[in-house]
């Protein structure tokens, strides 16, 4: 495999980015003029989302690299990536909110599972790389005592 690491400023703009959105969804639930179990449902549909988006994309690398996945545990991923979406839609077509303030929880909510995806297949990368590299330096040490051999 032939693995390029993320560079820098790719893997900090990905955590901004998260962070960033995750943090604006927060501080506008915080801010909300809403019951606290309507507060409760927006922020649990959040991190509901992080997970799944984030556990979909590593059964999709796991199957893109040939490591054994159950069918099932991948439907369930791209079902419940589905369900967090759409339950965070069908909340904010019945919410009392304005328009723009639905705007704006479906852009943090957009932001922060896409970059939720990005941070994870950094790190992912990145753990490659690094069982990459540390398989290429245990050949280089078995071959010089092949040769004396």
């Amino acid at each position: 495999m032939n693995l390029q690491a993320p560079t820098k400023p790719y893997v900090l703009a990905s955590i901004a980015a998260l962070l960033i959105g995750v943090c604006a969804y927060g501080i506008g639930l915080f801010n909300a003029n809403m019951e606290l179990n309507e507060k409760g449902y927006y922020l649990t549909v959040m991190l509901y989302g992080l997970f799944s988006v984030v556990s979909l994309q590593k059964t999709i690398r796991d199957k893109a690299e040939g490591i054994n996945t159950s069918s099932i545990y991948y439907t369930l991923s791209w079902a419940s990536t589905g369900f967090a979406i759409a339950l965070l839609a069908i909340g904010l077509i019945n919410a009392e909110l304005l328009l723009s303030e639905k705007g704006f929880y479906a852009m943090g909510y957009v932001l922060s599972l896409f970059a939720a995806v990005t941070v994870q297949k950094n790190v992912r990368d990145k753990l490659a790389l690094k069982e990459e590299s540390a398989e290429k330096e245990v050949e280089s040490v078995r071959e010089p005592d092949e040769i004396a051999e």
